[in-house]
């Protein structure tokens, strides 16, 4: 336990300073850079079974405006999380290079998974080497390495989402973890991290903020030295609560200057029974889904097996909490390894409490828990199975000379046991990587509009955005939804123009029922009581299209 444990800040291992010539570290270069390629083609592959819907075309639309020069995004109504800054400019450079698709949805997801698991192995590592840096990436990357197939991969590399959060998080953690020593322009650096997180996404408020002030109070708290000597956990607290208000600050100045506009974050509490007999079954079942171990309901079979088996990643993860969090009280524990439980323990009772928790895909509101816990488990357990490093060496000898005991024969059990666990969990990767990939929501329909070109069209959110974006813009299907007996603009996801008779027009009205999960819009008696009869009506398969010979703008509140 040397290698985290007690450390100074700043003291680095003895091995780790030698035998880091130029060769050394291009190898070391070249083969985080193979597992980077190979890693984004698998994730890329798997994204690809997961249907394109209107969430991930919304943020594809947003990023294609940003791309050509509305950087403001001036006239959006965005959701409630925007990834503005980060999921939005991330598909915009996308489309530079790839136009607008269902195919920037794909890679966009396939980056972000591989960005954070690239992060998760090095802040799992750490500083420690040789055995102990293996077992701690083996560990960590572990957890990750396997997403549930369907649900599983439907939060996690799917449309965006909090999931994507964890790349701004992971990053501000690994910049703690390598300064030690205190410096000042460290916590500028966090503050404007925070800042830039929490532009896109308020759940770094739980996931970070609040976590850094409570560790640097405890730690200030727990500490005998003066408060004037605890100078640096005092300015990190501090920065990540001016982070929080410079996103204010910068989301006021967008506001001011005519950009987007961010829908209400609802943080209404859930009741006290509602918290212990619905919210708290749900969310056991995601901290089981997002480590891939969901076999809630699951029928008999080979798949459900390779799920089962990675009921050992959640009992990993388990222990390396429960191991952060009885070092957490130690004056010696470590910096980063109580950030990690804090923003756990923190991310999923506001979770818990809220009224956000509606079935087992509400584990998006919590997908930062699962790279968290993968680098606290590697961290926290990493040494345990470090120690069957001796099993290569004579008995009774160490690296230095000195006699010693060789590793005890239950962690080499251990160690055998993790690696067929890893080749459990690459089997099942492999058999999930032989889904085949699945076409776009509403595909039938973006088929027969651009084969029929009618013009512009209404549509429930299910059925707009996805159709404009996997058409690569050829047809255009603006949101609507109801309120009373009037037909509105979508609350979320749209642009003014789109809805402005002045700049746009519309000729059509689609009318479906959905599919699960995916609500539809049927009342044709609504539509025709707001636009009159139409001209023509066309059916494709369960699509009714409506047709009028003239601007639908004129008939919509604006």
């Amino acid at each position: 336990m040397a290698d985290t444990a007690g450390r100074p800040p700043g003291q680095a291992h003895g091995d780790g300073a030698r035998g880091r010539g130029p060769a050394r570290l291009l190898l070391v270069g070249g083969g985080w850079t193979v597992a980077a390629l190979v890693a984004f083609t698998v994730y890329l592959r798997l994204a690809s079974t997961r249907a394109v819907n209107s969430d991930g075309a919304s943020i594809a639309l947003a990023g294609w405006d940003m791309l050509h020069g509305n950087v403001l995004l001036r006239g959006w109504k965005l959701a409630d999380v925007t990834f503005y800054t980060t999921e939005v400019p991330q598909y915009a450079l996308i489309e530079l290079l790839r136009g607008l698709s269902q195919n920037v949805i794909h890679i966009g997801a396939a980056m972000t998974y591989t960005l954070v698991l690239l992060f998760v192995a090095v802040l799992a590592k750490g500083t420690a080497t040789g055995w102990a840096a293996a077992a701690r990436v083996a560990i960590a990357v572990g957890i990750m390495l396997a997403p549930q197939l369907a649900s599983g991969t439907d939060v996690l590399l799917s449309s965006p989402d909090h999931f994507g959060t964890s790349v701004p998080l992971l990053l501000i953690l690994l910049i703690l973890d390598r300064v030690r020593r205190p410096r000042w322009w460290m916590p500028v650096i966090v503050s404007v991290l925070v800042a830039w997180a929490v532009l896109a996404d308020s759940v770094v408020l739980l996931a970070l903020v609040i976590p850094l002030g409570v560790v640097c109070a405890f730690r200030v708290a727990r500490s005998r030295q003066r408060l004037a000597d605890r100078w640096y956990e005092i300015a990190l607290a501090a920065a990540a609560i001016v982070g929080f208000g410079l996103a204010q600050v910068a989301y006021w100045a967008i506001g001011q200057a005519g950009g987007y506009t961010e829908r209400p974050l609802g943080t209404q509490l859930a009741p006290l029974h509602e918290i212990f007999f619905h919210n708290l079954p749900i969310a056991a079942q995601c901290l089981l889904l997002l480590p891939g171990a969901d076999v809630v309901g699951l029928p008999a079979g080979a798949s459900t097996l390779f799920v089962a088996l990675h009921l050992v990643g959640v009992a990993a993860a388990a222990a390396g909490i429960g191991l952060g969090a009885w070092r957490f009280r130690r004056r010696e524990a470590d910096f980063v390894d109580q950030l990690l439980l804090a923003g756990i323990v923190v991310n999923f009772v506001g979770f818990v409490v809220t009224t956000h928790v509606f079935f087992v895909a509400s584990a998006r509101e919590i997908a930062p828990v699962l790279p968290f816990a993968a680098v606290l488990a590697g961290r926290q357990l990493g040494p345990y199975f470090a120690a069957t490093a001796e099993r290569h060496r004579p008995r009774g000898a160490s690296r230095h000379g000195a006699r010693r005991l060789s590793a005890p024969r239950y962690r080499r059990v251990a160690a055998g046991a993790l690696g067929l666990v890893l080749a459990g969990y690459l089997a099942g990767l492999g058999l999930e990587l032989t889904t085949p990939a699945a076409p776009p929501q509403d595909a039938q329909l973006t088929a027969w509009l651009e084969s029929h070109p009618i013009g512009t069209g209404l549509a429930s959110y299910w059925e707009a955005n996805v159709v404009t974006v996997t058409s690569g813009g050829r047809v255009a299907v603006r949101p609507i939804s109801t309120v009373g007996n009037r037909i509105l603009p979508s609350v979320g996801q749209i642009k003014d123009e789109w809805f402005d008779p002045a700049r746009s027009r519309v000729d059509f009205v689609v009318l479906y029922p959905g599919i699960k999960v995916y609500p539809g819009f049927t009342d044709r008696r609504l539509v025709v009581a707001t636009f009159g009869q139409p001209s023509r009506v066309y059916h494709v398969g369960k699509y009714t299209i409506l047709w009028w010979p003239k601007n639908l703008l004129t008939d919509i509140p604006s």
